[in-house]
């Protein structure tokens, strides 16, 4: 039962993108079939999380060849957590398309895409071989600019080419660092890397860490190495940018985290040090690049950029309470920001336009659209007692205990910034009345309506039910931070005697 619920997140989407392209013609089975899969990918997800956390982490060799040899996949509770939330996100994402792409033409592609991207996402979570991460990178980086490109104009093809382009540039450094590793160890298992690498060179080693944390960089978006996020989200329909915010950048902090906890040395190394730096600088710069845009998508955008510099402090302070605070951070910002986009989606339908300038009144004729933005929105500002409170306590409180105090003042100074962020839709948006030459569409329909708001309200239900009943959260992502600072249960699910 245990290697069918580690290899089923990856198989059942494969599989269903075969089942969605028989049906390709019929929009209500495409999306009858695609809510299905999802919603079988989430009881799936849960029931691995669930024998994780009880068994510790699990393994299986496919083909029957032992580790280090053949393809593993495994199963810690890290990489339990992130298949579910991913699912969660992709179910909601599914049902959302339905009101949001349901008219265009590339609407069963769109589903199709989707599962093929999802299952990228998670083969990278679960794989326990460095060339089948590079690999489900690929299948990632393909679906992504296949979804980017669907029914494009010429805003999002030069999105799209940028986007493609780092991340090309990312993909080699990737190849190339794996190469190299592969060269001097011969084995590219991750748990077998674990004793390897200790016997290469610490100049080598140190090549090797620089080539990896300068690829994951360009994934995760971090600073200097992020300008194809904000190129490129903000042309995308909100479907695609709410599953592309929630997961995509997340993947390459997640391969960051494996990689520097569990191949590679990293604490007390130069790049703990400058790790430490790029997260501060990430943190300032996604969120002055937010204070200074007057559209949804692009004031987002900025901000996921902004939001991965506090995920990236967990692992640059290398402590258990960071990246206990991390791995939090890391489950709450996929949703918080994945509703994010969904809302803004919502009222660029209703508007026809994202620009804050052309809207306005929403609190007076869609209130409870104004309540469900406000959720998210102060979670991730950071306001008690949501889910980003307890997140960004912990990882200021882990700064000041390890004594940088200079990071622990950034993060509470960009926390303010990304209020003020908030506040300005908040306020342009849903109080103020509309400009005079704005008159909302009618055209979104009940049944559309509530397939726009269904996704959001449970989102921002999951972010409220995070924040009041934060402890077994927390004690979950200690636990996994334990698991990753310590990971000898990991190897020997892999490895077993050998």
């Amino acid at each position: 039962m245990m290697s069918w619920l580690i290899i089923l997140p990856v198989i059942f989407p494969l599989c269903g993108t075969f089942f969605l392209y028989l049906f390709r013609r019929h929009n209500r089975i495409v999306t009858a079939v695609s809510w299905a899969i999802s919603g079988f990918g989430v009881i799936v997800s849960i029931l691995l999380m669930h024998r994780v956390y009880i068994l510790g982490p699990q393994a299986i060799s496919l083909g029957s060849w032992p580790a280090p040899f053949g393809v593993v996949f495994a199963a810690d509770l890290l990489s339990a957590a992130m298949v579910a939330v991913t699912w969660l996100i992709g179910l909601g994402v599914v049902v959302y398309a339905a009101a949001d792409l349901n008219a265009n033409p590339s609407y069963p592609r769109f589903h199709l895409l989707i599962h093929f991207l999802l299952t990228g996402v998670n083969g990278a979570f679960l794989t326990g071989d460095l060339f089948n991460l590079y690999v489900w990178f690929e299948v990632m980086l393909i679906a992504s600019f296949s979804l980017m490109t669907l029914d494009a104009d010429t805003t999002q093809i030069h999105g799209s080419i940028k986007y493609v382009l780092l991340n090309l540039i990312s993909t080699l450094t990737l190849l190339l660092a794996i190469g190299l590793l592969y060269g001097a160890t011969g084995m590219l298992n991750l748990a077998g890397l674990h004793f390897k690498t200790h016997t290469l060179s610490p100049g080598f080693v140190s090549l090797l860490s620089g080539l990896f944390l300068f690829s994951f960089s360009v994934k995760s978006a971090l600073f200097p190495v992020f300008a194809w996020l904000p190129a490129s989200y903000h042309t995308l329909p909100s479907s695609i940018a709410a599953l592309f915010a929630g997961l995509l950048t997340k993947v390459g902090i997640y391969a960051m985290m494996r990689i520097f906890t569990l191949v590679l040395p990293f604490e007390g190394t130069i790049w703990q040090t400058i790790l430490i730096v790029l997260s501060g600088l990430t943190m300032l710069t996604g969120v002055l690049g937010a204070a200074g845009r007057f559209t949804i998508k692009k004031i987002l955008s900025f901000h996921i950029i902004s939001q991965v510099g506090y995920i990236i402090i967990g692992l640059a302070l290398y402590t258990r309470l960071a990246l206990a605070g991390s791995i939090l951070y890391l489950i709450h910002h996929i949703i918080v920001k994945a509703n994010l986009f969904l809302i803004g989606g919502f009222l660029n339908r209703k508007f026809g336009s994202d620009h804050l300038s052309h809207m306005g009144g929403v609190y007076r004729s869609l209130p409870l659209l104004a309540v469900l933005f406000l959720i998210p929105a102060f979670s991730l500002a950071g306001f008690p007692p949501l889910s980003g409170f307890w997140s960004k306590f912990a990882v200021v409180r882990a700064s000041l205990e390890t004594g940088h105090t200079i990071l622990a003042a950034t993060a509470l100074f960009v926390g303010v910034l990304t209020v003020y962020s908030m506040l300005k839709i908040w306020n342009q948006v849903f109080w103020e009345a509309a400009p005079n030459d704005v008159t909302p569409s009618s055209s979104v329909s009940f049944r559309e309506t509530n397939l726009y708001l269904v996704p959001i309200a449970i989102f921002a239900l999951i972010t409220i039910i995070i924040g009041l009943f934060a402890e077994p959260f927390f004690q979950y992502a200690d636990r996994a931070a334990v698991q990753l600072l310590d990971p000898i249960f990991y190897i020997k699910a892999v490895l077993g005697d050998r």
